[in-house]
């Protein structure tokens, strides 16, 4: 407990992030105390002699006893203490440390810390320490013999480990120099040895062209697509195959009327040479390329709407009736125009049977629109209607 009258509370605070005092000492952690960190110290020290964490703990009960000889007893109160993280490291060991200090500052309030470190790698914890307490000051211990030689060890090790944990990295640093072995491996079975400076050309050109044109990341991008699609509703799939074959069916017919064309071209017996002529042949060339195509493009534009039709009849769409009408009226316009196509083709040729195409044409309209009005009315309930249309019946009601 603290006295009364202290207005500062200072933690001079141990930390060994991979836990040796818990694996090599099997000494509980946290460790609050001086009585108790010296003698967790001493059993470290035993087992490992050349364990820095031991030597860590000694300097920070050395700093608390100068603290307490040099502080004013009646203002300042000091207290020492050893937590530890885990042996496996990484985020784990961040969160052990925080619950341990969280702790220890519930037993001993401080106000803010003196941490003692056993290494470069444990100043990683600092800005954990620091969003809780404020960190006064950090004193690192290093055997002095081997300091800088325990740093470049850490930094060789941690890029090591990075070059072969990380599959970005290891790719290049392990996987280039695998394949390569391997082809050295084949050549020498086949006793082709002469050509592993072939070899090593190839797949060092075969790497840099797949990075430089991030062949691997796009490979990884459509394979993440395929794993994660999802197929869209079954009426927009319907309507979607629609669309596409219409239009397939549309571009065959602008193939084969031009093709039709492109032949009726090649057989006259002068082709025409300047722009007078081809306007002279202008009707005719219309004419063949609408009797050879039309057809087609009738029947694409007639999927197409067929095919959202019956999307807006899955989904009770009131836009299903007039696509209905639609495409009725652009199946018969076929008729309408291919006999005139036939006119275009050859102008003596009579125009009753177009007369009757439209006729037949307009008719049929009419009675199709008169059709989808009634069955519209008849089964209003069945289907919904958008927004703009709901407004517009409003007004004109």
């Amino acid at each position: 407990m603290s006295k009364k009258g202290v207005s500062e509370r200072t933690l001079i605070l141990c930390v060994d992030r991979d836990d040796d005092i818990g694996v090599k000492a099997g000494v509980k952690t946290p460790i609050l105390g001086r009585e108790e960190n010296i003698s967790a110290a001493v059993s470290l020290a035993l087992r490992d002699p050349e364990e820095p964490d031991a030597n860590a703990i000694f300097e920070a009960v050395r700093i608390y006893d100068h603290l307490r000889e040099s502080a004013d007893k009646e203002q300042e109160e000091c207290q020492v203490a050893t937590i530890a993280g885990s042996e496996l490291g990484g985020i784990g060991a961040d969160k052990e440390l925080v619950s341990e200090l969280t702790e220890v500052l519930k037993q001993f309030p401080a106000k803010d810390v003196i941490l003692v470190t056993d290494g470069f790698a444990d100043e990683t914890i600092l800005p954990l320490v620091q969003s809780r307490i404020p960190v006064t000051s950090v004193r690192r211990i290093t055997i002095r013999h081997s300091g800088s030689i325990e740093e470049t060890a850490w930094l060789v090790s941690r890029y090591f480990k990075i070059l072969i944990e990380n599959p970005r990295y290891s790719r290049i640093a392990l996987g280039l120099p695998g394949i390569l072995l391997i082809l050295i491996g084949i050549l020498a079975f086949f006793n082709w040895l002469t050509y592993t400076g072939i070899a090593f050309v190839i797949v060092l050109g075969a790497a840099l062209f797949v990075k430089g044109f991030r062949i691997d990341k796009a490979t990884r991008n459509f394979y993440v697509w395929v794993r994660e699609y999802s197929p869209p509703p079954f009426p927009i799939l319907i309507a979607s195959f629609s669309t596409v074959a219409g239009v397939l069916l549309i571009a065959l017919g602008f193939y084969q009327g031009g093709y039709q064309t492109s032949v009726y071209v090649s057989s006259l017996p002068t082709p025409p040479m300047d722009i007078s002529q081809w306007l002279g042949y202008l009707p005719r060339l219309a004419g063949e390329f609408l009797s050879y195509s039309i057809a087609l493009m009738a029947i694409g534009v007639c999927v197409i709407l067929s095919g959202r039709a019956i999307r807006w009849f899955l989904e009770r769409d009131n836009r299903f009736w007039r696509t209905v009408a639609i495409v009725v009226v652009v199946a018969w316009s076929e008729q309408i125009f291919y006999q005139a196509s036939l006119i275009l083709s050859n102008p003596t040729l009579s125009y009753e049977q177009l007369v009757l195409a439209i006729i037949v044409g307009i008719v049929l309209s009419i009675a199709t629109v008169l059709v989808t009005s009634v069955l519209h009315r008849r089964y209003a309930s069945l289907f919904w209607e958008r927004e703009g249309e709901k407004e517009g019946k409003i007004e004109e009601g």
